[in-house]
């Protein structure tokens, strides 16, 4: 037989407090699971939009192509890479002698939202073991890292969802820029099919899901601002990471 009689707070000295939200993510984070489901669930959630992807894919071959990369350098920078805006700006930058500076200050820039992607993912990912966390986070891209989100916290628990996903952005990506640089010397003119617009059109894609109103007007005109002072005083792509150093420090005196 059960009583109904409540616990005294007062005579016990325990005070009942409700569960505050950032314990019950924690909480929710104890019991990510990571295996073949999760596995199998991402990659098959994440092969329409690798399917589109794989067009972008296919534009960058041919830019490698146009920049004088084999079939085997492509492959392997878009498997060890595997990062669409980076990549282009490498191979819009690759010329002979290789920048090697440049480049790797470039895509260093570019690249800088994936730790803050990945810390998003903290939650979830603080729990299981080093080799399955950094190893998902390998196969990480922009559009398999909103599915994860999305899938988390849906309370799937699903922790083996990014790899999933990850590597079906992988396989796409890696297999249509080797069937871009074989079409690329087919294309005499890739700015016929516009082509040469990509590097653009990415960045300008990356500014629509990037804008957050009025409060990155400020950053947004300082980096425009320095990246066009750059570009007259200084040679080569350094008004790019020049504009966003600029952004990056304003942000921070702004918000410190």
């Amino acid at each position: 037989m059960t009583s109904n009689k409540q616990p005294n707070t007062e005579e016990s000295g325990v005070e009942l407090v409700p569960d505050e939200p950032d314990e019950l993510a924690d909480d929710a984070a104890d019991e990510v699971t990571f295996n073949w489901d999760g596995i199998r669930t991402g990659f098959v959630t994440c092969v329409p939009v690798a399917l589109g992807v794989a067009g972008y894919g296919i534009a960058f071959g041919v830019l490698a192509d146009r920049a004088g990369l084999t079939v085997a350098e492509t492959a392997l920078m878009s498997a060890t890479v595997l990062a669409g805006a980076s990549q282009i700006i490498a191979v819009e930058l690759w010329s002979d002698p290789i920048p090697a500076a440049t480049i790797v200050l470039a895509v260093f820039a570019v690249n800088l939202r994936y730790s803050l992607m990945g810390a998003a993912l903290r939650p979830w990912f603080r729990h299981l073991s080093a080799t399955r966390s950094y190893l998902s986070l390998f196969f990480m891209a922009d559009e398999n890292w909103a599915l994860t989100i999305r899938d988390l916290t849906s309370g799937s628990r699903r922790g083996a969802f990014l790899l999933g996903s990850g590597l079906a952005m992988w396989v796409f990506w890696v297999v249509s820029s080797v069937v871009g640089v074989a079409v690329g010397g087919v294309i005499d003119d890739p700015a016929m099919f516009g082509l040469d617009f990509i590097l653009a059109a990415t960045f300008i894609a990356l500014a629509v899901e990037l804008w957050d109103g009025s409060s990155t007007v400020v950053p947004w005109a300082v980096a425009l601002v320095t990246a066009l002072v750059t570009a007259q005083v200084l040679s080569g792509q350094w008004h790019v990471i020049a504009g966003g150093g600029a952004a990056a420090i304003v942000e921070v005196i702004r918000r410190g």
